[in-house]
């Protein structure tokens, strides 16, 4: 009798951290929007903004448009809009010991495979809220699994791996050209540390479509504003690739595995 041929490999469950309501769409909306039409689990924890603000309504319809489910939200102020949750603390000055927590709940809570945030620049715009998403991030992914850490924060989960959303430094031929009239540096790393560029054209209408819904940030000449001013064709220049450093979280589980086929599941979880 022949050997069973082995079935697809499932797409992997997602779960993207971002700081900001519009980051979630500008640094992952097609790779949210791609892995949601495969059939994964996808969702998205925003650090700051409170429910209540018309920024989160933006947000929750930028998920819609992706896939990606309702806004869950950590609830601190933007570093630089203390009316953004009132009452609350800035992001960059609450004790880190409580959002790693709530982070560590929602991993818990969701179980992804995959988590998705800012790199360890905060992006090309280095915004602390960015960079301290960065850092609880990835202690958040650490803790997750060690049942001794959080024990109130549910029944240990280990995701398998953390990607950072990055800019290579060849990518500053567009990007950098764009932001060159904001008055904005640009923060990039070499290309040979992006371990997946993510072809996300056929998801390109899905997320400038999330992108624009952000009408706050559209109408304020943020960087939404920039793209609804482009050119379709601009837009594809700028935003059709999405690119991760690839963050390792779980030891090699089979040593005896072919370092080949290591590396050719890392390359082909995000699909890239």
């Amino acid at each position: 009798m022949p050997a069973a041929t082995p079935g697809p490999t499932p797409t992997p469950s997602l779960l993207a951290v971002f700081a900001h309501p519009d980051d979630e769409s500008l640094a992952a909306g097609g790779t949210l929007a791609r892995h949601a039409t495969a059939g994964a689990r996808t969702a998205v924890v925003t650090a700051t903004w409170a429910a209540d603000t018309v920024r989160v309504t933006e947000l929750a319809q930028a998920l819609r448009i992706l896939g990606a489910g309702p806004p869950r939200l950590l609830g601190y102020a933007d570093a630089r809009v203390p009316q953004s949750a009132p009452g609350a603390a800035r992001f960059c000055d609450a004790p880190i010991d409580g959002p790693v927590r709530e982070l560590v709940a929602q991993l818990r809570e969701f179980r992804p495979q995959l988590v998705l945030t800012h790199d360890a620049y905060g992006g090309l715009s280095g915004h602390p809220d960015h960079v301290h998403t960065h850092r609880v991030t990835l202690l958040a992914c650490q803790a997750a699994g060690l049942e001794r850490l959080y024990p109130d924060a549910g029944a240990p989960w280990q995701p398998r791996a953390l990607y950072t959303a990055t800019h290579p430094h060849s990518a500053v031929r567009e990007w950098g050209r764009r932001l060159a009239a904001t008055d904005k540096a640009t923060r990039t790393v070499p290309d040979e540390w992006v371990t997946a560029a993510v072809d996300v054209r056929p998801w390109l209408e899905q997320k400038v479509a999330a992108v624009l819904a952000h009408r706050t940030e559209v109408e304020r000449g943020a960087v939404p504003g920039l793209i609804a001013g482009l050119a379709p064709s601009d837009r594809e220049a700028l935003l059709r690739t999405e690119w991760y450093i690839r963050h390792e979280l779980v030891p090699d589980q089979a040593p005896d595995q072919a370092p080949g086929r290591a590396a050719q599941a890392m390359q082909t979880e995000l699909m890239a």
